[in-house]
C-alpha cells in the first residue's frame, strides 16, 4: 500500500474515533458490526472530500485508450485522463486484465488527491471467457443450482482479470420474442425470473463480497425494458399498473432482497417519464419503499438521452432531472462531471443529493475490499490458473445440457443408435464454432466453442456426413448492419439432398447465427433466416428421418416444421461446450430436462403471446361450435401456441396422480400443503420439472387464468414414483394491487400440477377471514 493511500487511512480511522468519542454518540461502547464500520468508514471519507471529488465518484467512463501504452495526449482521451488523475472517476467499464485494471488503478490511487480506487465494470452476461449459455437458455434448465453455479464460474474468471462488477443479471420479463434481448433475459414468468434472478446474484456476489473470486452484481434493466412496444430496441413502453407491479417489478425486488449491490437504468420511458429520470420508480419504490441500499447506474449515456426524449432541455437540465430522481452514477455520458456542482452551487439541488449517491458508490468499493487492497483483483499468476479451467470447462458443459429443451420426439427418433447408422448433417450452424458462443461474449475469443460437428464426431460408431447446404452467416462486425440474414445461395442444396438420400436419419441445425439476437437485434420476422427453410422442406421430400436442432437466442416461429419434423432439439446458444453438449444430447448420454422459459408462437401476429393471460369478458371457448363467433380469438389461426411455457419432453414418460390437498378451506393466515405423485413411465431415468400453478378466480383487480406459483425439479428412475409436496402462503397467494401494495383477499383459488403450463391435474380450496 502506497503512502498516500496510508494517510488517507489514517484519516478516516481518525475522524471515526473522534466521531466515536463524541458526547453525543450513542454506541460509543458497543461493538459494530461490519457494515456499521463501513457507514462510518464512508462518512468520515466524505467529510474530507470536495463537492468536486464527490462528484467524481459519480462519473464513470469506458475505457478510453490502451492503458498499457503512451498517455493521451490530445481531444476527448486528454481530457478523461485528466480527471481519472485528479479524482474525478469512480468507476471505468471495459478495461480488463490483470495488467490494465493495475495500470488505471493505479493513476486513481497513486496520482489523485485521496486515492479512492476505482470499481471496475464489464458486461459478464454468460460468461468471462469459457461460456456458459446464453441466459435464456439456463432459464430452460429450471436449475437454480446450476445457474448459480455458472454465474459463480463467470465472477471466478471476470475477477482473475480484474474485473470486481457486472452489469448482469438482466432481469426484465418479456412476452415478445422479436425483441432481440429476451436472450440476456430468463423470459415472461416473474416467478421463475425472481427465482433465476436470486440465483445469478448469489452466484456473482457469493456470501462475501471482499473474496477475490466474487465481483458485485447489476440487477437490469430498471424497469420494464421488456415491455418496448413491438418488441423494437430503445422503444417506449406503455403499460398498466398491475403489470408493473405484478409481472416487471417482481424480479428486481427479489434482487433488492437477495441483496443486489447495483441496479441499472432502463433505456425506456414508462408513462412519459424516461427511467433515468423517473422519481417513482428510482426514489418512491427503489430506494424508499423497497429500502434499497446499493447504487444505480444509467444505462450508456441514458441521462444524455433525457434531452433526445424531450423529457430535459439541455445537458444541465438531464443532470438535475437524473439525479433527483435517483440516479447515482452516470455510465459515458459526460453530464454529471460538468454540470451538477454548479447546479448544487445554485441550489437546484442540496449537496446532501451528492452525499448520498456518493455514500452508496463508496460502501460499495469499502465491501469489495477495494479500501483494504485496490489491487486485489490483478493478481496475474490467478489470471492464469482460474481462466478457462478444466474445472470451468466441466461446468458450463453441464450447463448447456441441462438447457436443452425436447420439444417433439414421434416414434422416438430420439436418441440416435451409437452404431450402425449413416448419418447425413445438415446445416452451416452445424460446423459453427463462433454462432454457439451467442450473443453478449465480449471477452471471450472467437471461433472457441465446440461445433455439433466436432462433438458429433467423438462418437465413432456411425458413418457421418456433413453438408452445409446453405450459409447462415455474419459480416466483418458484430452489428446488426452487418448481418446477412437474408442468404439466398442454393448452391449447396443438391449436396446435402445427395447425402441425405442415403442417410438413414439426418440431423439439421438451423436457426439463427449468434448475433442475430442481443442489443439492437430486434427482427419482425422470427422464422428461419434466409433459404433455411426451403432447405428444410427439400431435404424432408427425400428423407422423413429428420431431427431438427435449433440453435437460437429466441423463440422462433417453427409451424411447419412441428407438422413434418418428427423430432426437434432446442438448444438455443449453449456457449463453449455448445457441440459436446448437444451431442450428448443427441446420442442419450445424456437425456434432456429442459422446459420452456418462453412461450413458441404459431406466428408473429399472436405475438405478445403468454401463458399468464387474463380471461377477459369474453374468454377463450373450449368448444368447436362454429357458430360462434363473438369471443376472443383470432380467425386465421387458434389461440393456442406452439409450444407453452413450461414445455419440454424427456426420453422417458411421467404420470401425475393423486393430487392432494391437507384440507378444502383455508384461514388467510395460514399455509396451503399440496401433494401430488409423479411416476417415471418409461424405461430410463429421466428428471421432471414439477410445475404448481394457482389461479384466484375472484378478487378486487382481475388475475390470469394461470399464475406459476412454485416448481421442483426431481429425478425418477424407470418405474420410481416421489410424492412432491408443495406449500402455498400468503407471499404465493397474494398480488400487488394499482398502488403496489401487497395484499391478499379471501377467496375461491384453483390448483394446477404437471409438466407445463398445460397441467394434467387441477382441484380447488376456499381462503377465508376466520
Amino acid at each position: 500500500m502506497n503512502i498516500k493511500f496510508k494517510l488517507i487511512t489514517y484519516i478516516i480511522v481518525t475522524l471515526m474515533f473522534m466521531a466515536c468519542t463524541d458526547d453525543n454518540h450513542t454506541n460509543k461502547t458497543i461493538p459494530h458490526p461490519k457494515e456499521d464500520l463501513i457507514s462510518e468508514k464512508v462518512d468520515a471519507l466524505i467529510k474530507i472530500m470536495t463537492l468536486k471529488e464527490k462528484i467524481g465518484q459519480m462519473n464513470q467512463y469506458n475505457g478510453f485508450w490502451d492503458v498499457t501504452g503512451p498517455v493521451p495526449n490530445e481531444g476527448d482521451a486528454e481530457e478523461k485522463y485528466e480527471h481519472l488523475k485528479n479524482g474525478l472517476v469512480g468507476s471505468m467499464l471495459s478495461v480488463r486484465g490483470t495488467k490494465a485494471v493495475r495500470a488505471v488503478q493505479k493513476i486513481a490511487v497513486e496520482e489523485s488527491r485521496l486515492g479512492i480506487p476505482l470499481i471496475i465494470g464489464f458486461d459478464v452476461i454468460h460468461g468471462y471467457k469459457t461460456l456458459s449459455p446464453i441466459p435464456l437458455a439456463e432459464a430452460a434448465s429450471w436449475d437454480l443450482e446450476a445457474i448459480e453455479r455458472s454465474a459463480q464460474v463467470a465472477a471466478a474468471e471476470a475477477s482473475a482479470a480484474g474485473i470486481n462488477w457486472t452489469f448482469a443479471p438482466m432481469v426484465d420479463i418479456s412476452r415478445d420474442p422479436r425483441w432481440g434481448r429476451v436472450m440476456e433475459g430468463a423470459g415472461e414468468d416473474p416467478f421463475l425470473g425472481s427465482k433465476i434472478a436470486v440465483a445469478r446474484v448469489r452466484g456473482f456476489q457469493g456470501d462475501d463480497l471482499s473474496a477475490v473470486n466474487t465481483i458485485a452484481a447489476c440487477a437490469k434493466h430498471f424497469a420494464a425494458y421488456g415491455f418496448s412496444e413491438a418488441g423494437k430496441e430503445y422503444n417506449t413502453v406503455d403499460i398498466g399498473n398491475s403489470t408493473l407491479h405484478n409481472i416487471a417489478l417482481p424480479p428486481f425486488k427479489a434482487t433488492v432482497d437477495a441483496n443486489v449491490k447495483t441496479l441499472m437504468n432502463a433505456f425506456n420511458e414508462l408513462d412519459g417519464v424516461p427511467a433515468t429520470g423517473n422519481k417513482y420508480l428510482l426514489r418512491d419504490i427503489l430506494k424508499n419503499k423497497w429500502g434499497f441500499k446499493g447504487f444505480v447506474i444509467s444505462d450508456w449515456a441514458s441521462i444524455k438521452e433525457l434531452v433526445v426524449w424531450g423529457y430535459a432541455k439541455d445537458n444541465k437540465d438531464a443532470a438535475k432531472m437524473a439525479a433527483l430522481a435517483g440516479s447515482d452514477m452516470d455510465m459515458e455520458s459526460h453530464i454529471y462531471v460538468f454540470e451538477l456542482e454548479q447546479l448544487v452551487k445554485d441550489g437546484s439541488i442540496d449537496e446532501e443529493i451528492i452525499d448520498d449517491a456518493v455514500s452508496r458508490i463508496l460502501t460499495v468499493k469499502f465491501e469489495l475490499g477495494l479500501f483494504d487492497d485496490p489491487y486485489r483483483y490483478c493478481d496475474e499468476i490467478r489470471e492464469k490458473e482460474v481462466i478457462n479451467s478444466p474445472e470451468h470447462l466441466d461446468a458450463v458443459l453441464d450447463m448447456a445440457k441441462k438447457s436443452i429443451v425436447l420439444l417433439k420426439n414421434e416414434n422416438h427418433l430420439l436418441p440416435l443408435k451409437k452404431e450402425g447408422q449413416n448419418i447425413a448433417l445438415i446445416g452451416a450452424l452445424a460446423n459453427e464454432k463462433n454462432s454457439p458462443l451467442g450473443s453478449w461474449r465480449i471477452a471471450s475469443k472467437d471461433s472457441t466453442g465446440v461445433s455439433v460437428l466436432e462433438g458429433m464426431q467423438n462418437y465413432k460408431g456411425n458413418h457421418l456426413v456433413y453438408k452445409k447446404g446453405t450459409d447462415v452467416t455474419i459480416g466483418s462486425t458484430q452489428f446488426i448492419n452487418e448481418l446477412n440474414i437474408n442468404n439466398t445461395d442454393k448452391s449447396g442444396f443438391k449436396d446435402a439432398i445427395d447425402a441425405a438420400k442415403k442417410a438413414d436419419v439426418v440431423v439439421m441445425v438451423l436457426g439463427e447465427h449468434g448475433f442475430q439476437s442481443g442489443e439492437a437485434r430486434s427482427r419482425t420476422d422470427i422464422d428461419l433466416p434466409g433459404v433455411q427453410q426451403e432447405l428444410l422442406e427439400e431435404v424432408y421430400k427425400v428423407n422423413k428421418n429428420i431431427v431438427l436442432v435449433l440453435n437460437n437466442g429466441r423463440p422462433l416461429t417453427i409451424n411447419w416444421a412441428d407438422k413434418h419434423i418428427p423430432a426437434i432439439l432446442e438448444t438455443w446458444q449453449l456457449g463453449t461446450q455448445a457441440g459436446n453438449a448437444v451431442a450428448q444430447v443427441l446420442y442419450g448420454d445424456y437425456n434432456p430436462s429442459g422446459k420452456l422459459p418462453m412461450t413458441f408462437p404459431r406466428n408473429v401476429g399472436q405475438i405478445p403471446i403468454y401463458y399468464n393471460y387474463k380471461n377477459t369478458g369474453r374468454p377463450i371457448s373450449d368448444t368447436n361450435n362454429p357458430n360462434l363467433v363473438f369471443w376472443s380469438h383470432y380467425s386465421d389461426v387458434e389461440n393456442t401456441p406452439l409450444y407453452p411455457f413450461g414445455h419440454g419432453l424427456s426420453y422417458t414418460t411421467f404420470k401425475y396422480e393423486n393430487l392432494v390437498l391437507n384440507k378444502k378451506t383455508f384461514d388467510i393466515n395460514e399455509s396451503v400443503h399440496i401433494s401430488v405423485n409423479v411416476t417415471n413411465t418409461g424405461k430410463v431415468t429421466g428428471k421432471e420439472v414439477v410445475q404448481l400453478y394457482i389461479r384466484d378466480l375472484v378478487a378486487s383487480t382481475t388475475r390470469p387464468v394461470k399464475e406459476l406459483k412454485e416448481f421442483e425439479l426431481i429425478e425418477l428412475q424407470a418405474g420410481e414414483t416421489k410424492t412432491v409436496n408443495f406449500v402455498l402462503n400468503k407471499a404465493s397467494l397474494g398480488f400487488y394491487n394499482n398502488q403496489g401494495d401487497f395484499i391478499i383477499e379471501p377467496g375461491e383459488f384453483e390448483i394446477f400440477v404437471g409438466g407445463s403450463s398445460y397441467t394434467s391435474l387441477d382441484t380447488r380450496f376456499e381462503l377465508e377471514l376466520f
